[in-house]
């Protein structure tokens, strides 16, 4: 039977065939084995992303900067607690070999139900079915003496400004001195889901409803929130983006529509 997921879950399928599809590449810029063997135990049709190429590009280029991230996280605190937002069929801990490491992986009901088929719970490693703006979540992590890195990739941009500040405020709040790596996307692409090279083969996709031309908006939204580093898509493997690579370099187009990982802080006393 097909895979019947709709909306915003089915998204989850797009990164998960732009990793496996970038491991086959003669120079890969990640490799994602595991990404490849779920594609294929997968009854999907994921041949309508085949002219996707800058969508599968822009992932391979975010897991590589997101991966360089965490690693660098876990070399600063290696007793630390990783919580994945909307984790979908993503494969890091595997990959980055944290078997010993406490994680969490939250998505919705049945984005975990997926999960489940290809990824057992361990007991430092555990899903919650949940919303991320259920709060209830929080209570199911038990990061006691530990410290926190949240993750947040390809999430924030499917909810508007009005849904992200008091999410931002909240995870501020309940989680001092931790830290967040999240995907944020320009402006530009607001409103735009129709025209998204992958999205608009996904016949409920969902809208873009936030995007940001600077990312330091968001320590607006809390006073304890920190902006600390970001990294554009932009400036990483330019030889595979064409035309597009020079054209998306040019300043006065780069902030309306560069996708980044930023790198946040939550700090533990104002």
């Amino acid at each position: 039977m097909e895979t019947k997921l709709t909306g915003i879950p089915e998204t989850m399928l797009i990164p998960l065939w732009a990793r496996a599809v970038e491991t086959k590449m003669p120079r890969p810029i990640v490799r994602d084995d595991r990404a490849s063997e779920i594609l294929e135990r997968i009854d999907y049709d994921f041949s309508k992303f085949a002219k996707a190429k800058f969508s599968q590009l822009g992932v391979s280029i975010r897991t590589m900067l997101l991966d360089n991230a965490v690693r660098a996280f876990l070399n600063r605190q290696p007793s630390a607690c990783i919580i994945n937002l909307g984790a979908g069929l993503d494969t890091r801990r595997e990959r980055l070999g944290c078997a010993n490491v406490v994680w969490y992986d939250l998505d919705l009901p049945e984005a975990i139900a997926l999960r489940r088929r290809f990824f057992s719970e361990t007991p430092p490693c555990r899903f919650i079915e949940s919303s991320v703006f259920d709060e209830s979540w929080i209570e199911r992590v038990n990061v006691t003496g530990k410290a926190v890195l949240l993750i947040a990739e390809g999430l924030l941009v499917y909810f508007a400004e009005e849904e992200l500040k008091p999410l931002f405020a909240t995870l501020a709040a309940r989680f001092p001195g931790a830290e967040m790596l999240v995907e944020v996307q320009g402006p530009a692409i607001v409103g735009r889901a129709r025209q998204h090279d992958s999205l608009k083969t996904i016949e409920q996709r969902p809208e873009f409803k936030w995007g940001a031309k600077d990312a330091r908006v968001i320590t607006r939204w809390h006073p304890r929130i920190e902006f600390v580093e970001e990294w554009c898509f932009f400036d990483y493997h330019q030889d595979r983006a064409g035309w597009f690579g020079y054209f998306a370099r040019l300043p006065f187009i780069r902030s309306w529509i560069a996708p980044r990982i930023v790198r946040l802080r939550f700090q533990a006393s104002q």
